[in-house]
């Protein structure tokens, strides 16, 4: 456990599971060792209130009595899964395409994950955007709270206008900030 000796060091492993309402989970790391205590506050100092379980993670931790807990996460990446499910309104669109969206600052309205769904409010339009819980897991989310401040890629559904991407709002400014620096 010599990287947990110094808390600067960063772990990547795969998040087991997270639960919100429980505020934890815990992350399996690459290197083996016990499993990592996730809170909730350390993903929302990301900017996260939620992770997708399989979501690859790159944190910071240390070792305490009760175990070894997350300190700092650094990056989140999509679980790479072949069982995440296309939706028909997403299906053909190139993944180019969806790059070239403008990035959009929108509030979660509301998200109901036991139906998969939810809106947001987008700043400057006067409609809902339809999110849907396969977008949010293809961008490494698993729930949405009322308010949370999202980033959107959003494009029109056969039902009208709908997030093809979501990422959390600390998130793209944190990594807009670091290619600005390079």
């Amino acid at each position: 456990m010599s990287e947990l000796e110094n808390d600067t060091a960063v772990i990547s492993g795969v998040v087991k599971w997270f639960d919100p309402s429980k505020g934890f989970g815990f992350v399996v790391s690459d290197g083996g060792g016990p499993d990592i205590l996730l809170h909730v506050n350390v993903l929302r100092n990301y900017g996260q209130s939620s992770v997708a379980d399989g979501a690859r993670i790159e944190l910071s931790a240390h070792k305490t009595e009760r175990g070894v807990q997350a300190t700092q996460v650094h990056a989140v990446h999509p679980a790479q899964s072949s069982q995440s499910q296309v939706l028909s309104d997403i299906v053909g669109v190139d993944p180019d395409v969806v790059a070239a969206i403008p990035i959009e600052p929108a509030r979660v309205k509301w998200f109901d994950k036991s139906k998969g769904f939810g809106f947001a409010n987008a700043f400057g339009r006067n409609d809902d955007i339809f999110l849907h819980i396969e977008v949010l897991r293809q961008s490494g989310l698993s729930d949405l709270q009322p308010g949370e401040a999202l980033a959107l890629r959003v494009i029109m559904g056969e039902r009208g206008h709908m997030a093809a991407e979501v990422h959390a709002w600390e998130t793209v400014t944190i990594q807009n900030a670091e290619q600005g620096e390079n």
